[in-house]
């Protein structure tokens, strides 16, 4: 098939740091979809796996023109370069492991979004997918279930680069670009001013990632960990930000996370600061809980379908909608942002003992 010489319908943008293996299923995803005419920019973040020379051999064969832009790591450095050297009107942003079943999966996405841009009479609307995890042990799971669930929802940090991000070039150009300050976070803050300017979309594929990261990491680890690190960068604490990237590592070297050396780190992080100021951030953390408190109802809802054999997504969310309705506004002030807080200080400290615990054992 001949390469487009025009610009395309749609630019896929794949952010890249030592992929080599990914890199023959993402061209083969991409290859078999029909009904749109798209390029791909690999952007490589300084791979020394061979990824670049993988994509080398690989291209000719690919029916569109792939390209390649090597930048600082950083998935938000990287998918700013390769913005900056795609040409299509329509950008999706895409992680190498991720995989799309349906061979229209693309062309409805595209039809999906020009309907709401349609609807709206702007083009103030980004997509993104049905997640689906790629896991080694497909048992059903009920936490695999849940956070399947939870990134199909469109509320605050729900929403992240694992789904994809399919949005008009203009619309990108008014929210963009991607924070480039940290290694990872770039789709919080994006995701946060896509929902504060326009609005998200549901669109109507799914989406396959690899759960190899919190397969090796530990789901309840990495899961505990992302939640820290949203709070802090929620609540500004640069310093609780920069211990927890600071241990993220690239996911060829990933092993089980230990939360306990974790928490024992942040916790020195917090003595050193005065009183005043450690009340001030659990307080404000109190605040980030308390608006997460959905999280349960919602739980209970997930488990509810789960049990019944429901696909994720699809049902009812009876007790979301009751704590929406009624237990949010009874504890949005300062009195319950203290109990959420006092709660959290709680389990923080419990956590810590029981981390002692544990490593006093294995020192016996």
């Amino acid at each position: 098939m001949p390469k487009q010489s025009e610009p395309p319908q749609l630019s896929v943008v794949v952010p890249v740091l030592n992929e080599g293996p990914a890199i023959a299923p993402l061209l083969a995803t991409l290859a078999a979809q029909r009904g749109v005419a798209l390029e791909v920019v690999i952007a490589d973040g300084g791979s020394d796996d061979g990824t670049v020379a993988a994509v080398g051999a690989l291209a000719p064969g690919a029916p569109f023109p792939v390209t390649v832009v090597t930048t600082g790591r950083g998935r938000g450095r990287q998918m700013n370069a390769g913005f900056r050297a795609a040409r299509g009107g329509t950008l999706l942003f895409l992680h190498a492991d991720s995989t799309l079943p349906g061979p229209l999966a693309l062309r409805a996405a595209l039809e999906s979004l020009e309907a709401a841009i349609a609807r709206r009479g702007d083009e103030r609307v980004a997509g993104h997918f049905r997640l689906r995890f790629a896991r080694s042990d497909a048992t059903p799971s009920l936490p695999w279930y849940f956070y399947e669930w939870k990134a199909r929802l469109h509320r605050p940090g729900c929403t992240h680069g694992d789904q994809g991000l399919l949005i008009r070039r203009s619309f990108f150009g008014e929210t963009g670009p991607f924070d480039e300050a940290l290694p990872i976070l770039e789709d919080t803050g994006l995701a946060a001013r896509i929902a504060a300017a326009g609005e998200w979309l549901l669109l109507p594929a799914e989406l396959v990632t690899s759960a190899r990261r919190f397969e090796a990491e530990g789901l309840r680890e990495r899961q505990t960990v992302n939640a820290l690190l949203m709070n802090f960068a929620h609540i500004g604490w640069q310093e609780g930000v920069a211990e927890l990237v600071a241990g993220y590592r690239c996911r060829e070297r990933t092993e089980r996370l230990r939360l306990a050396p974790i928490l024992r780190r942040i916790d020195a992080l917090l003595q050193r600061l005065s009183p005043a100021e450690r009340r001030r951030l659990w307080y404000a953390t109190g605040g980030y809980v308390r608006g997460n408190a959905w999280q349960l109802p919602f739980l209970l809802d997930a488990r509810r379908h789960f049990r019944a054999g429901d696909p994720a997504g699809s049902g009812e969310t009876s007790l979301l909608d009751l704590h929406d309705r009624f237990f949010d506004r009874l504890t949005d002030h300062p009195p319950g942002r203290l109990a959420a807080a006092l709660l959290t200080w709680l389990w923080f400290r419990l956590s810590l003992r029981s981390g002692d615990e544990n490593s006093t054992v294995v020192r016996r």
